[in-house]
C-alpha cells in the first residue's frame, strides 16, 4: 500500500460521506469516512494522506483544513441539552454544528449562518413562506444574493447621471426593436437593420446597452459586478448582477426610452457573407418590445397582435438577414445545443411547478440567436485585426477519445455516424441533420453536450468548435455578463483614441477565469434549481410508469432522460434486474447476466421516490 500527501478539496456526498478531491491532470478522488468528515464543508480546501490498496482505490485520511472559501451555509435550528445547533445543508456538512446566536430561535426555524471559521453565528433569518430551494440553493453555492445599501444607493446616483453624448451617433430614428421573453426585465440588445441597397446588400445594427456609463471601471460597483461574474437565474428569482437600479432601467433598452448603446454595424451580402463591421458608441430608442411568441407568429402568419405596423418592416429584413447567415453557417458546419434540457413552468400566482416540457427553439428564438452569433464573431474578428487584447469564448475540438465515444453513443442511439479519428464543425453539422425530429432527439442533444464539454473564457483568441467560428466572444449580454462588460470597455478605449494596452493584458488571464468559474457556478446552481423543481412536480406522480432514454452511466446506476419533458431520473444500480454489473466504457453500457444497459437505450420505469432538497428522481425499472 503506497502512502503520499496530497492538497485537494472536501466533496460532501448527501448520504453522510465525503471525497477528497486532488485536481491535476488525472483527478484522484479519495473516499473520505463520516467521522472523519465532520469538521468540514464542501468546497474546504485541505492536505490529506492517501491511502491506495493498489485497486485504483483510495482513501483519504489526516485531513488538516487550509482554507475555507465558503462564507455561508444555510439549514434549521435544532435544540440538544439546551444548546442550538444547524442542521445544515446535508450537501454542504455531514453533521450538525453548533450555532452562536443571542435570539431564542425556536427549533426548525430556517436561517442562513456566516461561517467564521468552525463557528456558525446567524446571519438573517429566512422569512416565513419564503422558496426554502431558492434559500437553499444560494447558500449551496455561495451566491450573492443582496446588494449592500451603499451599492444601492451608488446604483441609484448613476441611474441620475447625464449620458455623454461624445463620439455617440444618434439612432433614435432607426426603427429599432427588442425581442425577449415576456417576463424579461433587464434587455441587453436592440436590432434594427437597413433595407438591401441596390448591389443586394443590407445592413444590420446589433445595439447593445453600454452598461460602462453606469458602472465605472474599478468602482464598487464594478467590483461588486467582478464578484458576481454573471446574473443567476434560479426559477422564480434572479439574482442580478447589477442593481435593479441599472439593470432593469436605467441601461436596460426599455420601449420608448433613449439608451447609451455600443453598436456593431453588419453588412451582409447576398452569399450571406459579412463584408465589413463598423463598431460605434450610439444613442437608441427601442420603438417596440417585442415577445418571442409574438414575433413567431408574425414569421409565421406575416402579422401578430404584438407586432406594430411601423416595425414589420424591420422584421421582415431581420429575417433575411437570418437566412442568409443560416446559409454560411451551415455550410461551415457545427451545431446548436439547447441552454436547456427542459422548461419548467410556474404557476404566476404561488410560484410553484406546474408542468416540464423538453426544450424546443422556435423561429424567434433562432432569430435572436443568429444575430446575436453574427456581432459577437464579428466583434471578435474586429479586435484581432487590430492587435487588441480581450476575453475570448473558446471551445476545444473534441479528443480522438472522445469522437470515439460519440461515435459509440450515436450507434447505441441507433445513428451511424461515422466520424473516423477526428470530428469536424461539417460532420457535426451533418450529425444533428440525422438527430433533427428524431423521438430521441432531447436526449441525444443532452449524450451530445456532454461528449462535446464546455467552452471556456480565455485572454487568448481561438476557434468555437460548437459553433464553427474561427473566432468567438460574449458582447451582447453585458447587464448580465462581466465577460462582456470587460469587451465593451476594450471597444470604448480604442474609439477614444487608446492605443496601449498592456495594463489590460496583464490582468486579463485572472480575469478569465474568473468569469469561467463564476459561469460554471452559475450554471450549476441553475440546473440544481431546476432539478429542485422537477423534482416537486413528480412528488405528485409517485407510482406513474414514464419512459425514456439512458444518458448517462453513473457510479450508482443509470441517468435516464424522460421522454417528451427533459426532466432526469436516476436508476439505483441495486434495482436493476440482472446484476452484479460491469462497466464497458467502449460499450458505454453496464453489463450484467444476460443482460445489458447501454447510453441511447430506450427503458420503461416507474416513479418511486423523489428528494427535492437534492433534486433528484428516484425510478425503479417497470415490471
Amino acid at each position: 500500500m503506497n502512502d503520499n500527501t496530497a492538497r485537494g478539496r472536501i466533496s460532501v456526498h448527501p448520504r453522510g460521506f465525503g471525497f477528497f478531491v486532488v485536481e491535476g491532470t488525472t483527478p484522484i478522488s479519495a473516499f473520505i469516512t463520516p467521522p472523519d468528515l465532520n469538521p468540514f464543508l464542501d468546497g474546504d480546501v485541505v492536505s490529506a494522506r492517501l491511502s491506495s490498496d493498489g485497486s485504483g482505490r483510495f482513501v483519504a485520511t489526516e485531513l488538516a483544513l487550509v482554507s475555507r472559501p465558503r462564507a455561508e451555509v444555510f439549514g434549521s435550528v435544532a435544540l440538544r441539552g439546551g444548546k442550538r445547533y444547524l442542521r445544515i445543508d446535508r450537501s454542504v456538512a455531514n453533521t450538525d454544528w453548533p450555532l452562536d446566536t443571542t435570539n431564542e430561535l425556536a427549533e426548525g426555524t430556517h436561517v442562513v449562518a456566516e461561517v467564521s471559521g468552525d463557528r456558525l453565528v446567524v446571519a438573517r433569518l429566512v422569512p416565513e413562506g419564503a422558496d426554502l430551494g431558492v434559500e437553499r440553493c444560494i447558500a449551496r453555492h455561495g451566491l450573492r444574493a443582496v446588494f449592500a445599501d451603499t451599492l444601492e444607493r451608488a446604483a441609484e446616483e448613476a441611474a441620475a447621471r447625464p449620458i455623454p453624448m461624445e463620439r455617440r451617433r444618434d439612432l433614435r430614428s432607426v426603427p429599432t426593436v427588442t425581442i425577449d421573453a415576456a417576463s424579461t426585465r433587464d434587455i441587453d440588445d436592440a436590432l434594427s437593420a437597413y433595407p438591401a441597397d441596390t448591389s443586394g446588400a443590407l445592413r444590420v445594427l446589433v445595439s447593445i446597452a453600454d452598461v460602462d456609463v453606469f458602472v465605472p471601471e474599478r468602482s464598487a460597483l464594478d467590483r461588486e459586478a467582478r464578484l458576481r461574474g454573471t446574473s443567476v437565474y434560479l426559477a422564480g428569482r434572479v439574482l442580478p448582477m447589477l442593481p435593479e437600479a441599472i439593470s432593469s432601467r436605467a441601461a436596460s433598452l426599455v420601449e420608448g426610452e433613449d439608451r447609451p448603446a455600443l453598436t456593431a454595424e453588419l453588412r451582409i451580402d447576398p452569399e450571406g457573407r459579412i463584408t465589413s463591421v463598423d463598431v460605434y458608441e450610439s444613442l437608441v430608442r427601442s420603438r417596440a418590445r417585442l415577445t418571442y411568441d409574438a414575433v413567431d407568429t408574425f414569421l409565421a402568419e406575416g402579422h401578430a397582435e404584438g407586432v406594430p405596423h411601423a416595425v414589420e418592416s424591420t422584421l421582415r429584413w431581420l429575417r433575411t438577414a437570418v437566412a442568409r447567415l443560416g446559409a454560411v453557417r451551415a455550410a461551415r458546419g457545427g451545431v446548436n445545443l439547447a441552454r436547456e434540457e427542459a422548461r419548467i413552468e410556474l404557476d404566476a400566482r404561488t410560484g410553484e411547478p406546474t408542468a416540464v416540457e423538453a426544450h424546443h427553439e422556435t423561429p424567434a428564438h433562432r432569430l435572436v440567436e443568429r444575430l446575436m452569433v453574427a456581432a459577437n464573431e464579428a466583434v471578435a474578428d474586429w479586435l484581432v485585426a487590430r492587435g487588441l487584447p480581450g476575453i475570448y469564448r473558446v471551445h476545444d475540438e473534441p479528443s480522438p477519445e472522445r469522437v470515439r465515444t460519440l461515435a459509440q453513443l450515436a450507434h447505441n442511439f441507433g445513428i451511424e455516424a461515422g466520424f473516423g479519428p477526428r470530428l469536424s464543425a461539417r460532420s457535426l453539422a451533418a450529425f444533428e441533420a440525422q438527430i433533427a425530429g428524431a423521438r430521441f432527439e432531447p436526449a441525444i442533444r443532452t449524450v451530445l453536450g456532454q461528449a462535446l464539454g464546455p467552452a471556456r473564457y480565455t485572454p487568448d483568441p481561438g476557434a468555437h468548435f460548437g459553433l464553427g467560428a474561427p473566432l468567438y466572444l460574449h458582447f451582447t449580454s453585458p447587464i448580465r455578463r462581466y465577460a462582456d462588460l470587460v469587451v465593451h470597455r476594450i471597444l470604448k478605449r480604442y474609439l477614444e483614441g487608446h492605443r496601449d494596452y498592456e495594463d489590460i493584458r496583464a490582468g486579463l488571464a485572472v480575469l478569465a477565469a474568473d468569469c469561467d468559474r463564476s459561469s460554471q457556478n452559475a450554471g450549476k446552481a441553475e440546473a440544481e434549481r431546476h432539478r429542485m423543481l422537477v423534482a416537486r412536480l413528480y412528488a405528485g406522480r409517485l407510482g406513474e410508469e414514464v419512459s425514456g432514454n439512458i444518458v448517462a452511466l453513473k457510479p450508482f446506476g443509470l441517468l435516464v432522460q424522460i421522454a417528451g419533458t427533459g426532466a432526469m431520473g436516476s436508476i439505483a444500480m441495486e434495482v436493476l434486474p440482472g446484476g452484479p454489473f460491469r462497466t464497458d466504457l467502449a460499450a458505454q453500457a453496464l453489463i450484467g447476466a444476460g443482460v445489458r444497459y447501454a447510453v441511447g437505450d430506450r427503458i420503461t420505469a416507474t416513479v418511486a421516490a423523489v428528494h427535492e432538497e437534492l433534486g433528484r428522481i428516484d425510478l425503479v425499472p417497470a415490471g
